[in-house]
Formats: structure tokens, sequence, C-alpha cells
């Protein structure tokens, strides 16, 4: 696997995301080229933290990462990236709203007070972060998926939302089906991230994200544990960018959307590739089985 940035929303770039956001005004957010808004996959949510910026602990900012879906009622799957390497103290949520960025717009107050608002309304539901211990692995495996669970929590995401959890695939199904079959699937990535790169005097810009949109994807290739999806705006293909990490990506098998991997990384100016870790290899169902019930 050739070198890419990682596709969440990293701690040095969230403020750049938030300027070019405010440059452009109340922008839609938008994965790619072809997205539209996705107000029926409502399994996917926000991946929203509570962090301390400055050092000083106390918590400076409030906002959303990353993606990911609920694979059943108290376990929401994302990027290991996503959960890690955050300074101490800091807290998880997942926002199953369609438009989470409105919210942070509209909700007064500090960082903890705008999550205290939230979550006493229950637009976001606290989680426990956990990533395959493996993380961050090799080239070969990057054992680079995650969950927020919510089994010792006494408010679920079931409890705030109504949701169908995602489909997981069985064990090796991906590699059963092949290639032939994969490329004729349907696929759609969804996330709540920014717009792929548009070119100024700063140099590139993110506008958008923070609203849950889907875009259709195109098969590309199948490796042991990656799903190589194209993006590609001549053929009316869109895809992932920044924030989108740990959002699902969905093959139409059998007549059912399957959580076929999370997004984890692509090219930096979301124009051509995601690169999804695959839900149904050995090393990513030995994590998984800790905290769902697999098929």
């Amino acid at each position: 696997m050739r070198s890419h940035r990682p596709l969440a929303v990293s701690l040095a770039s969230i403020a750049a995301v938030g300027a070019a956001v405010a440059v452009t005004g109340p922008a839609v957010a938008i994965n790619s080229y072809n997205a539209a808004p996705a107000p029926e996959r409502t399994e996917t949510g926000a991946f929203v933290a509570l962090w301390d910026t400055s050092g000083d602990g106390v918590a400076d900012r409030f906002d959303w990462v990353c993606s990911g879906a609920m694979a059943d009622d108290d376990t929401y799957l994302t990027a290991a990236h996503c959960t890690d390497d955050w300074p101490a103290g800091t807290r998880f949520f997942v926002s199953l709203e369609q438009d989470f960025q409105r919210l942070l717009d509209t909700t007064p107050g500090s960082p903890d007070e705008q999550a205290a608002a939230l979550l006493a309304d229950g637009r976001v539901v606290e989680g426990d972060p956990h990533q395959d211990p493996g993380y961050p692995g090799n080239s070969a495996d990057s054992h680079d998926i995650g969950v927020l669970d919510f089994a010792d929590r006494a408010v679920t995401p079931a409890d705030v939302w109504e949701f169908t959890p995602a489909t997981l695939p069985a064990a090796g199904e991906l590699g059963a089906l092949g290639s032939r079959a994969l490329d004729a699937a349907d696929w759609t990535v969804v996330g709540y991230g920014t717009q792929e790169a548009a070119n100024g005097k700063g140099g590139h810009t993110h506008s958008g994200g923070g609203v849950r949109m889907k875009a259709t994807v195109d098969f590309d290739a199948l490796n042991p544990t990656w799903v190589r999806l194209a993006m590609n705006e001549a053929r009316d293909l869109g895809g992932a960018c920044y924030g989108d990490s740990g959002g699902p990506n969905f093959a139409a098998i059998g007549g059912e959307l399957v959580l076929a991997g999370v997004t984890v990384t692509g090219d930096s100016p979301c124009y051509a590739t995601n690169v999804v870790y695959r839900t149904d290899t050995p090393s990513a169902r030995a994590f998984l089985g800790d905290f769902v019930d697999l098929p």
C-alpha cells in the first residue's frame, strides 16, 4: 500500500477546516463530487470529541472529527486512528443527527457547556473508546479499526435514536465473492467529512463537513486487509475526504447492504482513491468479536 494521509480531521487540521467553513459561510457538507444528503442512513453517526488543545487541563474544543456506524445497539464502529493519540481527559461522543454542524453552530456557550447541553438534549451520547491492540500495524495490516462502546453507559444510542444496526459481512465474505462480483456490486460511502480540495491563495482548502452525506464509489481492488475504491469526477463517482475516517462503506451483496469496510485513508486532495479497511478479515473479526455478535 502506498502512503496516504488518514482521512480523519486531525487535531492540527480542525482549525483549518473550521476556518474554511467560516470563510465560505454555511456550506453544505460534501464528501466529494456526487454526494447527496443521507437522512436514511440512520445507523451512521458523527464521532465527536471534547478535548484540551492548550495543555492547561481545561477542555477548549468540542467538534466532530470522524465518522462511523452503529454495528449493534451499543457499539459504534470507526477507525482506530480516530480514537488514538488524544490528550488526557478527552471525552468521546456519538451523534446520529443528520446535521451535527448546525447543532454546533446554534448551541451557545463554552465547549464544556455545548457538550453538556447537547448531552442533556439527547443530541450526543458519550461512549468509551477502544481500538485494535495491533494498531498501527504495518503495510500488510494496519489494524486500523476501533469502536466507541456504550455497554457500560447508562444511555446508549438506541435509547435516543431509532436505527437499524449495520450488517457486517461473514468471515472472509469479500474474498469468497472475488473481485468480479465485488466490481459488479453497488458501493456507497457515507460520512460527515469535508469537500474535496479547492485551490486558493492559501493552497488547498476543504470546506463543509459535519453533515451526513453519501456518495457512489466504484470497486477498484481487493487486498488481504483492504478494499480500494475509485473516486472519479469524470465518471460521476464521489468518495471520502477529511472527517470521513471510520465511516461505513456499504456494498450491495445479495440484495442486502453490507458494511464491507471502514474508511481509513486516501489521496490528500480527496480526488481519486478511498482506501477501506475490510471488516471480514480474521484480524478485524478478532477485535470486533469482543463487542458485537458476528455473522
